[in-house]
């Protein structure tokens, strides 16, 4: 009695079905036999994930945005005065103080030099290191921390990002006290203002000595009248270093003390911890039966 092709086909599928549901079986018969170690690998990683989250130091976020002022178009005042004596203005290196760009704000808030000021004036080294730092008697408990240490300590807890979209700056910090991520975010713009304004000073400063000069050395009127306006803008340029707030950026959105905590993210980490202890209870539990099977040979 010959059988069919398709016969044949339908035997062999039945079989292959049927050795599937062996092997699943197999599988099965497997985990249910090492249930208890299954269950103890994911109860402990779990409970010491659970631990560890529980004793992880809260960490808080605050953040600020900040925007360079530009030059209005087809502005007056100082814009123009620029504009009208270029060839002058140009040697003297006249320009609008406020006119700063992202790039070059961006560039003196990640500078080891306004984090420096910032940790000097602030006195920071007590706040950033304060395990190390006796309260009471105002001394260290340990070796002080060096001024290399503080601006690394900065750097890992402020970062800097700029939106070149909208032409905004973000400032964030982070930290254990929520308050302090304020401090640390006002401090850096309070010295990076300070920063622009005493630069802006000494700039306005050796300009006008220079146009000075050339006051002295010329008997031109119309030169003489040229000059005297410039130096007038460098004696506003001063006048408007002064001005400390909105010098040569604007605040979009000023740092808060944050409500919420950014990490651990605890619910996070038990339930991540539950998915690899899991899959790693059922991967010891086929380990052991594969050396147990192994000796038995």
């Amino acid at each position: 009695m010959k059988i069919s092709y398709d016969s044949r086909l339908i035997m062999t599928n039945q079989e292959d079905s049927s050795e599937e549901e062996i092997n699943l079986l197999d599988y099965w018969r497997v985990i249910w036999k090492r249930k208890i170690l299954i269950i103890s690998v994911i109860f402990l990683i779990t409970l010491i994930s659970i631990i560890i989250s529980l004793n992880a130091v809260e960490i808080y976020q605050t953040t600020a945005i900040i925007s360079p002022l530009r030059e209005e178009k087809g502005g007056g005042g100082m814009s123009l005065l620029s504009q009208q004596f270029g060839g002058l203005g140009s040697i003297a290196g006249i320009s609008l103080p406020s006119s700063k760009s992202s790039t070059e704000i961006m560039n003196l808030l990640n500078s080891n030099m306004i984090r420096e000021k910032m940790i000097d004036k602030y006195d920071l080294l007590p706040v950033l290191f304060a395990k190390n730092w006796d309260k009471k008697k105002k001394e260290w408990i340990k070796k002080a921390p060096t001024m290399w240490d503080g601006i690394r300590a900065l750097s890992s807890r402020i970062k800097v990002t700029n939106n070149i979209k909208t032409d905004t700056i973000t400032v964030s910090a982070e930290f254990h006290d929520p308050e302090i991520t304020v401090v640390l975010v006002d401090d850096l713009l309070s010295t990076l203002t300070e920063h622009m304004s005493n630069e802006s000073k000494k700039s306005a400063l050796i300009k006008r000595r220079y146009l000075e000069d050339q006051l002295r050395s010329t008997s031109d009127p119309l030169i003489r009248q040229k000059i005297y306006n410039l130096i007038s803008q460098q004696v506003e340029t001063a006048m408007m270093s002064e001005m400390n707030e909105y010098f040569a950026y604007k605040v979009i959105d000023p740092p808060r003390v944050p409500d919420r905590r950014i990490r651990p993210n605890r619910r996070n980490t038990v339930v991540l911890s539950f998915v690899v202890s899991s899959f790693m209870g059922v991967f010891l539990a086929f380990f052991f039966e594969y050396i147990k099977k192994l000796r038995e040979v």
